[in-house]
């Protein structure tokens, strides 16, 4: 942790809707003027599209059939530690970026399934914002949970979660329901041990959660909208945390234990505005005067 070079972190596997909690902190940094770095998850692959293709077919022969993006070894988990590290100290560091479709092909100049070329952050930045699948990693070799001073589990219930995949894979990469199972089978192992292990480490969870039928994730039609989910917010140290404000705020919410609050899943990007909104604006403060 680093009072004078802060760093958030958001952690959630694919399909868990990271990227929709960004949007709701970039909207919280535009309006309060804080200049930001972002780095994505992505960025910190081993392996490009082909280069990931070739060590899973290799895996698969060896008889490993648990290999995928979300193991630990199929990331450069260091060189995002060091990322880390080296903002914490001294405000600085660099990224690159993951070409996920046409559209950023064009932006980037580089192919699909690449990385573009390892580039520094830009300077004056108030603090480092991480979104992927390992913000919080805690094992032999790293220790990414210790660096950041803020960190957020984004975890819907599995079977939500594998809708909102099999979907947005479907939708946005031409996947087939079969190679999005597959996919999914694969992952389970190190969901298990790489992925679920993170929770325990984030500050605050939050968690959608359907109150309709998600019993065959395989066959359902449509992703459960928040309007048909409720959201747990679980707080690691609920000291500090203004309940009786935030159920006052946010209508039709309630506390399940001393540091868990429910909420109407429409009411997410709100709580995550009143929750954040001071916990950021607090460490931009410690950092200008540090």
């Amino acid at each position: 942790m680093s009072k004078k070079h802060p760093i958030i972190s958001v952690t959630g596997s694919s399909g868990a809707g990271t990227t929709t909690v960004k949007s709701t902190f970039d909207q919280i940094f535009r309006r309060e003027g804080i200049k930001t770095v972002s780095i994505e998850g992505d960025a910190f692959h081993r392996y490009d599209r082909a280069a990931m293709k070739q060590e899973l077919e290799a895996r698969k022969a060896a008889g490993d059939e648990t290999f995928s993006h979300f193991s630990y070894d199929a990331n450069e988990l260091q060189k995002l530690e060091q990322v880390f590290r080296i903002y914490g100290e001294t405000g600085t560091g660099e990224t690159r970026h993951y070409v996920h479709d046409e559209e950023e092909a064009e932006r980037y100049g580089a192919g699909l399934g690449t990385f573009t070329s390892w580039a520094p952050f830009e300077s004056g930045s108030d603090l480092l914002f991480y979104e992927g699948l390992h913000g919080a990693v805690v094992n032999e070799t790293v220790n990414l949970s210790a660096l950041a001073d803020l960190k957020i589990g984004v975890v819907p219930v599995i079977n939500l979660e594998w809708i909102q995949k099999i979907h947005r894979d479907k939708a946005r990469r031409g996947y087939t329901t079969e190679a999005v199972t597959d996919t999914i089978l694969r992952r389970m192992h190190a969901y298990v041990h790489c992925i679920c292990p993170q929770f325990t480490e984030t500050d605050i969870n939050f968690q959608r959660v359907p109150v309709v039928d998600t019993s065959n994730p395989f066959i359902a039609r449509w992703i459960p909208t928040p309007d048909e989910s409720l959201v747990v917010i679980r707080f690691k140290n609920p000291r500090g945390i203004d309940f009786a404000y935030l159920q006052a705020m946010i209508h039709d919410s309630w506390m399940t234990r001393a540091n868990s609050l429910v909420i109407p899943g429409g009411k997410m990007d709100l709580a995550m505005q009143l929750i954040f909104t001071p916990m950021i604006l607090r460490l931009v403060g410690e950092s200008k005067r540090a």
